[in-house]
Parts: structure tokens; C-alpha cells; sequence
């Protein structure tokens, strides 16, 4: 399995990245809620909201932003062995 990795931004952001540090999203608590918020980047490095290769998972809820637990829920293993 493909292990992401969480970076603390602030008390109620955390940075995700893949392994080779692709930022492809920020876990955000919304009241007692952590949900996912998938971002890409275009061709000139623009931020793409809602975007990049974990888009279909944008809005996944967690209960604590634990690496292993949103690596499992977003299902980053089958995104990244291709």
C-alpha cells in the first residue's frame, strides 16, 4: 500500500502528499469533521481545486487526520500502481 504523507499546516489543516511529494489535496476539519480537499496543478502550476489524480475522492470525511486511515480512504494505493 502506498503510504501518504500529512504535513501540518494549522491546528485544522493538514497538508496530503504522495510519496514522491505530489501535494494533491489538504485534509480540513470542518467542525468536528475532517474532510479531503483534492487539488491539481496545470500546466503553467496553477492550483486546480477539486482536481488532481485524487479528485474523485474530494470531500471524503475522516474522524482524525491519521496518515494511514486517509491513505486507506482514499484508496491512494490504486491511484499510484499503475
Amino acid at each position: 500500500m502506498t503510504l501518504l504523507t500529512l504535513t501540518a499546516v494549522n491546528a485544522n489543516v493538514h497538508s496530503v502528499h504522495l510519496p514522491d511529494g505530489l501535494h494533491v489535496g489538504n485534509l480540513k476539519r470542518i467542525g468536528a469533521v475532517w474532510k479531503f480537499k483534492a487539488v491539481g496543478y496545470d500546466a503553467l502550476g496553477a492550483v486546480e481545486p477539486g482536481g488532481g489524480p485524487l479528485t474523485d475522492r474530494h470531500n471524503t470525511e475522516f474522524a482524525a487526520p491519521d496518515a494511514l486511515a486517509v491513505s486507506t480512504g482514499l484508496g491512494a494505493a490504486k491511484k499510484t500502481e499503475k
